[in-house]
């Protein structure tokens, strides 16, 4: 892409990361405006919400470009969340950086003081910290009421966790009752949902449910793809993919027990014959068509191949084969089977005819679950089957919307497929935008890593701006803070002596410059969700908490007090203004942290990489060389 404003003569590597940081501004916050990007070789658009969507779509062949990506695409690996953060800050502290650059500090003082700076940062912001048994104490005793939000728009903050009264959550022993939990009118995104009607269940409910969360393997191939996800506690769960119906309105979000797929009208009429009953169940774990061979199959050397692909319709042999196949399920009375791959057409046309559903394309995760509640271990050829690889007490059945009602889609059918105690968990994700699909799955995705990360870490921070409020004034006690060695006091605020006396010359000019990324951060949230008209009136707004903050003398004591009063950075036009006590926001406190060292790292590593090219270890050598001439010095 091109690079605006772009000067030859400064560090190339860090304005290139201003510009394309640039592109997700609008992405920060809960309130963010997503973005249509078109695909110029097919002219098809899709909606984005996120920063890894966005860096995804980017033309980035410049090495800062790569290393941006690489950056956010490890933040998106390990924690599905804090991208939008992540991008920003990186564009704000470049900036930052060319600022002192322009004042001349040496590159050494920028890293050491911005580097310690932060560690600084993160040691003092722990005190913010909220376990999640108190934030469930919490929960119960709050008199936010189901309806409080009905009909108006809940926000969760960029990299927050909304208070889980009001988020997506699951019920606790979903393998007993079996029923449909919705999910009511709930726009999930990156940072952010949106949401109508919410849920309302104490933290208990679900947090045994949920108290693990990790990835478990393959990406679905279903209509839309999602990561694997295990909840795991003495009743385990398995959110292993979701699904995407695409006439329905969003109204029919739900997730359910079992697996929820798309079949075929044909296929369907098969299920109705099926409803109630219990089945024989079969799962194969390769491809059901003739010409599949197992990985590390070796042919015989001694014989030779004529044909390698048989057509079905001109020779005996392919009838043979599917003759042979039906007899093999119709002998073994199997009802349905379960394939990881393809399915031979002309074999799923006769077992339709026999009344055997045989669906393809099922994730290795969704085996694995429904072998485990059957005792049943997953064949790769139907000639390997016997009766110990037959499952029995699966039960398929139309998929049923909240209302209960059946849902017919045209060319495909909703169905869910269930055995009694299977820890697997379908979410059915509808719109009746077909460019909103990616966005919505992502949306979902972040929100369900949000609350495994905050279970997992055990505790929460404060958000709605707290903790960067909290960074903002003890950068600025530090940047008034003479750093000398005899200064015992000051240099507890520190790990080491700013190692360098450079360092402690430029100390006030490098902490301001590293305050201004989360001053930045926090005045484009509010322009963003409408709490301030402009980002100048954002900027004054966290200015006077700032002084607010000194004023009390404990900045920490300041912020807690504000956040428990609900008036930490809101204005009277922001998104939570009507809503009243007790809606709280929290933030990830690992995946929060990690986006800001993140940020600072790539930042500094792009700074030394450029200072490296612009001066050089030998630049006097060259310059007083007779090949001078032929280099031109940035």
């Amino acid at each position: 892409m091109a690079f605006r404003d772009v000067n030859a003569r400064r560090h190339i590597g860090l304005q290139q990361l201003s510009s394309l940081a640039l592109a997700g501004r609008t992405l920060l916050g809960p309130m963010k405006s997503c973005k249509f990007i078109v695909d110029e070789s097919t002219n098809q658009s899709t909606l984005i919400g996120s920063a890894v969507r966005l860096i995804e779509s980017l033309d980035l062949t410049s090495a800062a470009g790569q290393l941006l990506n690489e950056t956010i695409q490890a933040q998106n690996k390990e924690f599905k969340t804090g991208m939008s953060t992540l991008l920003f800050l990186i564009g704000a502290w470049s900036n930052a950086i060319l600022e002192c650059l322009q004042q001349n500090v040496p590159v050494s003082a920028i890293v050491s003081v911005m580097s310690e700076g932060l560690n600084s940062c993160c040691e003092r912001v722990q005190c913010l910290q909220i376990s999640i048994h108190d934030v469930n104490k919490e929960l119960c005793s709050s008199s936010v009421r189901p309806n409080a939000f009905k009909s108006k728009t809940c926000q969760i903050g960029c990299d927050s966790l909304l208070n889980p009264q009001i988020i997506l959550c699951f019920q606790k022993e979903i393998s007993a009752s079996e029923e449909v939990i919705p999910i009511n009118s709930c726009s999930y995104q990156e940072d952010d949902c949106n949401s109508n009607e919410c849920l309302v269940s104490p933290l208990a409910d679900f947090g045994s449910i949920a108290s693990l969360v990790k990835p478990v393997g393959d990406k679905s191939t279903s209509v839309i793809s999602g990561s694997g996800v295990t909840t795991s506690s003495c009743n385990k769960q398995k959110l292993t993919h979701s699904r995407y119906f695409s006439t329905l309105g969003k109204s029919h979000f739900s997730s359910q027990q079992g697996f929820v797929t798309l079949v075929s009208p044909e296929q369907a009429t098969v299920i109705k014959h099926f409803e109630d009953k219990p089945l024989r169940i079969l799962l194969m774990d390769g491809d059901l068509t003739e010409q599949y061979r197992h990985l590390g199959f070796n042919r015989p050397c001694n014989v030779r191949t004529i044909l390698e692909h048989p057509s079905l319709w001109e020779g005996r042999a392919g009838d043979l084969w599917l003759s042979s196949m039906l007899d093999i399920l119709i002998n073994f009375e199997v009802n349905l089977v379960l394939v990881k791959g393809n399915v031979c057409k002309n074999l799923m046309e006769r077992c339709i005819a026999n009344s055997i559903l045989v669906i393809g394309f099922v994730t290795r995760d969704v085996l694995c679950a429904f072998g485990e509640v059957t005792s049943t271990q997953p064949v790769t050829y139907l000639t390997q089957l016997n009766a110990s690889c037959v499952g029995s007490g699966a039960q398929v059945e139309l998929w049923k919307a909240c209302d209960g009602r059946a849902m017919d889609l045209g060319e495909l059918v909703p169905v869910r497929i269930k055995v009694q105690g299977i820890p697997l968990l379908t979410a059915v994700l509808t719109t009746t935008v077909a460019s909103k699909v990616q966005l919505i799955e992502d949306q979902f995705w972040t929100l369900v890593y949000r609350l495994h990360h905050a279970l997992n870490d055990k505790s929460v921070f404060l958000g709605g701006g707290a903790v960067e409020l909290l960074c903002l004034s003890h950068i600025q006690m530090l940047a008034e803070q003479p750093l000398q060695p005899a200064n015992k006091n000051a240099v507890k605020e520190f790990h080491n002596l700013w190692l360098a006396p450079s360092a402690t010359e430029y100390k006030s000019v490098v902490l301001q410059a590293l305050a201004s990324g989360w001053k930045q951060y926090l005045s484009v949230v509010m322009y963003n969700t409408a709490k301030a008209a402009s980002e100048l009136e954002a900027c004054t707004t966290v200015d006077h908490h700032l002084k607010k903050a000194a004023d009390c003398g404990s900045p920490s004591a300041y912020i807690l007090k504000e956040f428990r009063r609900d008036d930490l950075l809101r204005g009277c036009s922001g998104p939570f203004a009507d809503h009243g006590e007790g809606l709280k926001v929290y933030d990830n406190v690992t995946a929060k942290m990690e986006a800001w060292r993140r940020a600072l790292d790539l930042v500094l590593l792009v700074l030394q990489t450029d200072a490296e090219i612009i001066t050089g270890p030998k630049r006097n050598q060259l310059l007083n060389s007779h090949m001078s001439s032929e280099f031109m010095f940035l």
